[in-house]
């Protein structure tokens, strides 16, 4: 195996023994997700996942934002996903309405995220600055999460007009009152304070971000790589029985309602508004 792998989105570095450091590489648009960077960030952690002398990965990113969310400005979304071999079972992502939507969204969004969440390897979100919406769903899929003191947490979809980002971990990472709170008021939630309630496992100075986050990655690589997938699958166990993937469905039919809803009443699948000021922000 070679020790480095990149593409012009996501970089692969396994040159650490025992670890693969998997880096979103689209600083410019702060991360944003388009399906390509989605396809190609899947496709990093499959390789480290199939890879028997890959004991941990991390998942990092260049510039000052780990993640700005969803590429809102994305175009053809529904042919970027039809022209693609699927990752899961779901079709019909040309289909007009609804079917073709949310086939799209259970494909690179929900369906990603369950993957990455279920991997059988430890993994490690290194995160720095903004992680907005979608940002979400690449570091709460990761077993740990270590982060700068700038770092700061949102999810804004109630602004948009929807429920919440696709992948509802929300009541687990935050909390149920905590989870409202920051729903209702498109909240953010500090590094120091996404500590204090347990979503964030270690806050570190910005400098030392990198650094400290592979500290922790080599103690967790030490370990027997058989032991270390037989406790994460014990405690995702836990957490699936309190039924997570009850409330994450539900949700997301949710979601989809909010997008119907938005099209009969905006005419798109968000509320023109919440981009109208984005993009008099850009």
């Amino acid at each position: 195996m070679t020790d480095m792998w990149h593409t012009d989105l996501v970089r692969y570095d396994d040159s650490r023994p025992r670890i693969a450091r998997i880096v979103l590489n689209r600083p410019d648009a702060r991360n944003a997700q388009n399906t390509d960077l989605l396809y190609a960030l899947n496709a990093a952690f499959d390789r480290a996942a199939h890879d028997d002398d890959i004991h941990v990965i991390v998942l990092a990113a260049e510039g000052p934002h780990f993640s700005s969310g969803h590429d809102l400005r994305e175009v053809d979304w529904r042919e970027n996903v039809a022209k693609r071999t699927p990752v899961g079972t779901w079709a019909g992502y040309r289909s007009p309405g609804a079917e073709g939507l949310m086939g799209r969204e259970e494909e690179i969004y929900v369906g990603f995220c369950e993957r990455w969440r279920n991997l059988p390897k430890p993994t490690i979100a290194e995160v720095q600055g903004k992680v907005i919406a979608g940002g979400l769903m690449l570091v709460w899929p990761c077993d740990l999460i270590v982060a700068s003191e700038d770092a700061e947490f949102v999810d804004n979809a109630v602004a948009m007009g929807a429920n919440a980002v696709e992948f509802f971990n929300h009541p687990w990472e935050f909390g149920i009152r905590k989870a409202k709170e920051l729903l209702f008021t498109a909240g953010t939630l500090t590094a120091a304070d996404a500590k204090r309630i347990g979503m964030v496992n270690r806050v570190v100075p910005r400098a030392e971000l990198t650094e400290r986050t592979m500290e922790l990655a080599e103690t967790i690589a030490a370990m027997p790589l058989f032991a270390l997938k037989l406790a994460k699958l014990s405690v995702n166990s836990a957490q699936d029985a309190q039924g997570r993937m009850v409330v994450q469905n539900t949700a997301f039919g949710l979601h989809h309602l909010s997008h119907s809803h938005n099209v009969q009443v905006h005419g798109e699948i968000v509320d023109p508004d919440f981009v109208a000021r984005l993009t008099r922000r850009a």
